[in-house]
């Protein structure tokens, strides 16, 4: 969220590298489908001597914006589906429809299940060896233009950004309600009997449309010939929640949600989100930290203490395998013992890594070295049109490091590094990036990510893919329908795409 500072003091979002797809073409904004390979991790024998995909990303996701119409800024109440006329600059008015953004998540196997991650990082394993994934959406109770939030009854119950949630099923129907107000423990709690679950190495066919009902989902296993689905729709239990800002009202709005755009450009966008984009691949990082203290957490407390409050890593944490733990800092919270994972037994802490030290920041990531490192999530750009086979003309690469780095100012660009700052004041060791390959004839390129691959044709200049600082015009907070620029990226746009599915 780009107005965190404003609204809550600090940046409420997380590290989020990207790869963004645009198309003028009508319908790429709302119809596409992406190949993907399910990544493996090394046993889990010695895990203290290895690493794995979820200490590296809590989630991996697909992004589409959607309508909301109870959502940010609050201007109007109407919101037509799948239609460029949403397009509206925060510089000529704030009359924007509403809008909410769609995370489709795929959850690595292996580490602490869900629910009891969820209380951390909305991420949690569904399996000892199997991923799974599920429908996010993300609403936002804020009016930018008089500066107020949602009642602050609503606000304790639902959040100021709401979070709808429903993992994708064989039968395509959710196991229980999807909105914050009506979800239960059922809702978050994987059912093997209900869910697609999915194995490493699976090649998937992963489909996003619109339909009467609201945006679907559908993942076509190719592997072990299974599919699942998920509708937003008030049937699964989707619903906007009600923005009554002077009241004491919570209520949830049944509601089907379709996308919000017909094409993708840098103008279909989400006006209150830090990244700038409609279409695109995410993989959600910066959450996971060693902790040598955490055996000594009850295990019944589940990363929470008795009074509610994120239990911290009692002995500090540290990122280099056997060397004396850091003293506890502030983003040592959420913490776990390697006794509650499910099969990679490793104590850690799952706070956003603000001091950028954690493992995600590390040489850690997918190289080649499979005994040692995860395999590399691989997928290809989108495809578009009635079969999904139109390429998007345009790629890019987009990080936020800007929003989360302590020492830079977003209103001016200065002190904003495409390497994040450690809290020491040392650069980061290790930044990820993207690399392409060559998939063969007929398939056309396809995307890895981590550190050099083997194989791969080009990794784009390394972290300079990531391009240089990006001002982008955000409405001003209580500001009446002012606008401002806000340095909350760093982008690089290829023209034409460098990579054609």
């Amino acid at each position: 969220m780009a107005e965190s500072d404003d609204v809550f003091g600090s940046y409420i979002g997380h590290d989020e590298p990207s790869a963004v797809f645009y198309s003028n073409k009508p319908g790429s904004g709302n119809h596409m489908q992406y190949s993907v390979r399910l990544p493996g991790d090394p046993s889990p024998q010695n895990p203290d001597t290895k690493s794995y995909q979820q200490e590296l990303n809590a989630t991996f996701w697909f992004g589409l914006a959607l309508c909301d119409t109870q959502s940010y800024p609050e201007q109007v109440s109407t919101c037509k589906p799948d239609s460029d006329s949403n397009i509206v600059d925060p510089a000529v008015s704030p009359k924007h429809p509403g809008t909410a953004f769609m995370e489709l998540q795929f959850y690595p196997p292996g580490w602490v299940p869900w629910p009891t991650w969820a209380v951390a990082a909305g991420a949690g394993a569904c399996d000892p060896t199997k991923w799974c994934a599920a429908m996010n959406i993300f609403g936002l109770s804020e009016n930018p233009v008089t500066g107020q939030l949602q009642n602050s009854t609503c606000a304790a119950q639902a959040g100021i950004e709401y979070w709808n949630f429903a993992f994708v099923t064989k039968d395509g129907r959710s196991q229980a309600p999807a909105n914050p107000l009506q979800s239960t423990l059922t809702t978050f709690t994987p059912d093997p009997a209900k869910d697609l679950f999915m194995n490493s190495g699976d090649e998937m066919n992963v489909a996003v449309r619109d339909t009467s009902a609201g945006v679907q989902v559908v993942l076509d296993d190719k592997t072990s010939h299974q599919s699942g689905s998920m509708t937003a729709s008030a049937a699964n239990g989707f619903a906007q929640v009600k923005f009554d800002p002077t009241g004491t009202s919570c209520t949830a709005i049944p509601y089907n949600f379709h996308p919000m755009y017909s094409t993708s450009s840098p103008q279909t966008r989400v006006i209150w989100a830090a990244h700038t984009y409609n279409v695109a691949f995410s993989d959600e990082i910066g959450h996971f930290q060693f902790c040598n203290g955490a055996t000594s957490i009850p295990a019944s407390q589940f990363g929470l203490d008795a009074q509610g409050n994120p239990i911290t890593c009692p002995a500090g944490d540290t990122e280099d395998r056997g060397a004396s733990a850091r003293p506890t800092d502030g983003d040592d919270n959420f913490c776990f013992p390697g006794s509650e994972a499910l099969r990679i037994h490793v104590n850690g802490c799952t706070d956003t890594n603000s001091g950028f030290d954690g493992a995600s920041y590390q040489k850690l990531w997918p190289d080649g070295n499979t005994r040692l490192h995860p395999e590399p999530i691989l997928f290809s750009p989108p495809r578009t049109g009635p079969n999904f086979n139109v390429n998007y003309q345009r790629m890019g690469f987009e990080a936020d490091l800007p929003d989360i780095e302590a020492g830079c100012d977003v209103t001016t660009g200065t002190g904003c590094t495409l390497i994040p700052t450690q809290d020491n004041g040392q650069p980061a060791v290790f930044y990820p990036y993207f690399s392409a390959f060559n998939a063969g004839a007929g398939h056309g390129c396809v995307l890895g990510y981590g550190a050099d691959l083997p194989g791969s044709n080009t990794n784009f200049g390394r972290n300079a893919q990531y391009g240089s600082l990006l001002g982008t015009t955000y409405l001003r907070f209580g500001g009446g329908g002012a606008s401002r620029t806000l340095f909350t990226n760093f982008r690089q746009i290829f023209t034409p795409t460098p990579c054609r599915a």
